[in-house]
């Protein structure tokens, strides 16, 4: 999963990617330089699952952060085609606010990101649609694209469109900012950290129908770096149940409709993540693409059964291991071994 930051100068979006990641990015000055950062999903089921099997090899899902250089430099950027592809690669864009401050302006700074996207997206749409009028040809493409400039001119994100499965399948290769899912984070001051996002705050989102959350990203990324008994002592006396990053993780997760399944086979537990609703087939075709085209059936073993049991070999006789076809949907905490030949 592949996460962008996008936010002004000042909104303390480079403090926050440090938070998330853990790394020490220079802060506080006009860069062009794009970082990168990784970190481990933590789940308590793996580190279970682990414990029982005593596996070699102990595999967590990763969410990919991307630190894009602040707006106002992306905009004189916005023809390097190497930000521009990073910018479309991304599974979802968390837009960072600043909300501290007496200068603050959070829902002018969400208006303007939001803005950004939509005139780099028309833009894209623009060209695509000068290159098909010279080719003459791809009428259907030209129809639909059509409507997502009449859209974008409107100053509409195209998440507000619905498409037919063969546009969403042309679609997809053009990796429009305005169709990514969104989180809004509203980056307030240290002393406001813990407290939830205001009814104001709410009902903008909901009209746009995109997602918040609340950080106080300097007070939070120190607490991320202590050890984790002073930062449960520190959170709880601030009111706050889990760090950031968690809360990260989980807003991000729902953004997106996640879940996550587990293999252990070869010797590893492993998380793998996919989006809710994903058939068997497709699901194996994230382990291995030879295990979807060769797809037989998948044994499945909900989480919680297993832990019950203690075996394969009891949940088998139990007749909690099912054997299911390709088309039965993978819900979170499915325990996979999938069959397939090559």
């Amino acid at each position: 999963m592949k996460v962008g930051l996008i936010g002004r100068r000042g909104s303390g979006k480079t403090t926050i990617f440090n938070m998330l990641t853990g790394l020490k990015t220079d802060v506080g000055h006009d860069r062009r330089q794009i970082h990168l950062g990784v970190i481990k999903v933590p789940d308590q089921r793996v580190d279970r699952l682990a414990q029982i099997l005593k596996p070699k090899k102990t595999t967590y899902t990763e969410i990919r952060f991307t630190d894009f250089p602040p707006s106002e430099v992306s905009e004189r950027l916005r023809g390097s085609t190497e930000l521009l592809s990073q910018m479309h690669e991304v599974d979802a864009i968390a837009l960072v606010l600043c909300d501290f401050g007496p200068e603050a302006n959070p829902f002018k700074e969400l208006n303007e990101l939001m803005t950004e996207m939509i005139l780099s997206d028309l833009a894209v749409v623009e060209n695509r649609l000068a290159r098909l009028k010279k080719e003459k040809g791809k009428g259907q493409e030209s129809v639909f694209l059509e409507r997502c400039h009449k859209a974008l001119e409107d100053e509409k994100s195209l998440r507000s469109l619905s498409f037919t499965p063969e546009e969403e399948s042309v679609l997809s290769g053009f990796g429009f900012l305005s169709r990514k899912p969104v989180l809004a984070i509203w980056n307030i001051a240290d002393e406001r950290a813990g407290q939830p996002l205001l009814p104001a705050y709410e009902e903008e989102l909901r009209r746009r129908g995109i997602r918040g959350l609340v950080l106080a990203g300097k007070l939070e990324l120190e607490i991320a770096q202590l050890n984790e008994t002073d930062r449960e002592i520190f959170l709880k006396e601030i009111g706050m149940e889990e760090p950031a990053r968690a809360r990260f993780i989980r807003a991000t997760y729902e953004l997106l409709d996640l879940v996550s399944f587990f293999t252990t086979a070869s010797d590893e537990v492993r998380a793998w993540t996919i989006r809710k609703g994903t058939p068997a087939r497709k699901a194996a075709g994230k382990v291995h693409s030879d295990m979807e085209q060769g797809f037989i059936r998948a044994g499945v073993v909900p989480y919680e059964e297993f832990i019950a049991l203690g075996t394969e070999a009891k949940c088998r006789e139990a007749g909690k291991l099912r054997l299911e076809g390709k088309d039965y949907v993978v819900r979170d905490g499915d325990i996979i071994h999938f069959r397939f030949n090559v």
